[in-house]
């Protein structure tokens, strides 16, 4: 049995039991006595509050997922039309990032007279937390959406920037030397040696800006509200139906999770033996 499978099997037996210790927590007390009809007005005043077992939200979940892009006006919106308007804002923020932390990174890491110019300004931006920004954002750009996608393109830049200067100025020197004997020019030389070298580094940095635009939006559509995933759990917490709560969340981890797969199948395809 390969150590795969072993995993997997484990795995399965830690969700089950995951499920079953929730399930068994979270059951309904049994009633030991009518209650009052001001009680149940109440919701039940000497009843303890309960997050929802794994059971009923499976059957909200099938309910959701049956129809996820419905639109039955601005509050009621499918999960698969919540999620896709995140997906819209956090992937342009990050292309747009990409555009602009990429080559900048190239120029850092290949100059250190760059590197030492920049470097105070990344060192100050780069710790503000994006969210930080949002009042700015909304008072320049006066749109929310845009707003959003400018702070996912905030939070996206300092990883790839920093992985790409990172491995751009640890390539190794005589590869450079290499390119420079056979008098390749300085653009062929970005291409055809440094980009292949540092390429496993730069799709690092963009891994790891992705898990963070992920987490970022959540957050941001809480605040700026409308549409997305964000604004989908707060909209759902102030119904008080924790059964859709806990159903966006677990869509935010799947979501999560595939992009994060998306990056390292691509990570794997740069991946060099030296």
């Amino acid at each position: 049995m390969t150590l795969n499978i072993k995993a997997a099997i484990v795995s399965l037996l830690f969700f089950a039991l995951s499920l079953a210790v929730w399930e068994a927590l979270n059951q309904p007390p049994e009633a030991t006595e009518a209650l009052t009809e001001f009680e149940l007005l109440m919701g039940g005043a000497d009843q303890e509050a309960r997050v929802p077992p794994p059971s009923k939200v499976a059957v909200h979940a099938y309910n959701e997922l049956s129809n996820p892009f419905y639109d039955a006006g601005p509050n009621d919106k499918g999960i698969g039309i919540q999620l896709a308007y995140s997906l819209y804002r956090v992937l342009t923020g990050y292309f747009a990032a990409a555009l602009v932390a990429i080559p900048l990174g190239f120029v850092i890491g290949m100059s250190p007279l760059m590197y030492k110019a920049l470097n105070p300004f990344i060192q100050v931006l780069r710790p503000i937390s994006p969210l930080a920004w949002m009042p700015l954002a909304l008072f320049v750009i006066k749109d929310s959406e845009q707003s959003a996608i400018f702070v996912i393109f905030i939070c996206s830049i300092w990883p790839m920037l920093i992985n790409t200067a990172f491995g751009v100025a640890n390539v190794r020197g005589d590869w450079i030397r290499v390119a420079q004997t056979h008098e390749l020019s300085p653009i062929r030389t970005a291409f055809t040696v440094i980009l292949p070298a540092a390429a496993p580094t730069i799709l690092t940095g963009m891994r790891i800006s992705i898990g963070i635009a992920w987490l970022v939006i959540v957050a941001a559509e809480m605040l700026v509200g409308g549409t997305g995933i964000g604004y989908y759990v707060w909209n759902e917490w102030n119904n008080l139906d924790l059964n859709s709560v806990i159903f966006s969340i677990l869509m935010i981890g799947i979501v999560g999770m595939l992009l994060d797969m998306a990056l390292s199948g691509v990570s794997r395809l740069v991946q060099y033996e030296e």
